[in-house]
């Protein structure tokens, strides 16, 4: 496994739509298994593959406390089939827009049908935490990003400080 470079902000990989997976396989595998690495390396709860820079349906998470043993989840070509009527507000931050965070008010449950790391398809329910990281990731392969949910103001000066921190990394 490696650990791979985080796309950040201002990146435009991370405002396109991500093309869906054709098919699942050892190349897929890998991805996947490099993906969970970095996130836990950078240390994150979820990744999406435009976060390192590969325009693929692909998303890993692992919501599990610190205290239990990981569980990770890894999700081909992701879509919500259903989401609960209750919502959530809960303070995000994303690997791509390091220091910042934003609350963010999202379904608090959802329906999401998906393949797996072997190509079946699963379709399961999820709530709570794992629910709205899934649904942060999703956002990532759809070109949407947390400070999207944000105020136009907060979002804009996020964008414009990220924007003059790249500059300033690329001299």
């Amino acid at each position: 496994m490696a650990v791979l470079p985080i796309v950040l902000l201002p990146d435009p990989i991370l405002r396109k739509r991500a093309e869906p997976v054709e098919r699942v396989d050892d190349t897929i595998r890998q991805l996947m298994d490099d993906m969970l690495e970095t996130m836990y390396d950078a240390p994150g709860i979820g990744l999406a593959a435009p976060q390192i820079g590969i325009s693929k349906r692909i998303i890993v998470m692992d919501c599990s406390d610190d205290e239990v043993e990981a569980e990770p989840i890894g999700m081909i070509n992701p879509e919500i089939l259903t989401s609960g009527d209750d919502t959530c507000t809960i303070e995000e931050g994303c690997l791509s827009i390091p220091g910042h965070r934003g609350d963010v008010t999202r379904p608090a449950s959802i329906e999401v049908r998906y393949l797996d790391r072997d190509g079946a398809v699963q379709e399961r329910a999820f709530d709570g935490l794992l629910a709205i990281c899934i649904q942060h990731e999703i956002d990532h392969l759809n070109g949407v990003l947390f400070i999207d949910y944000l105020s136009r103001l907060k979002r804009d000066m996020i964008t414009r400080k990220m924007t003059k921190e790249f500059r300033m990394d690329r001299g």
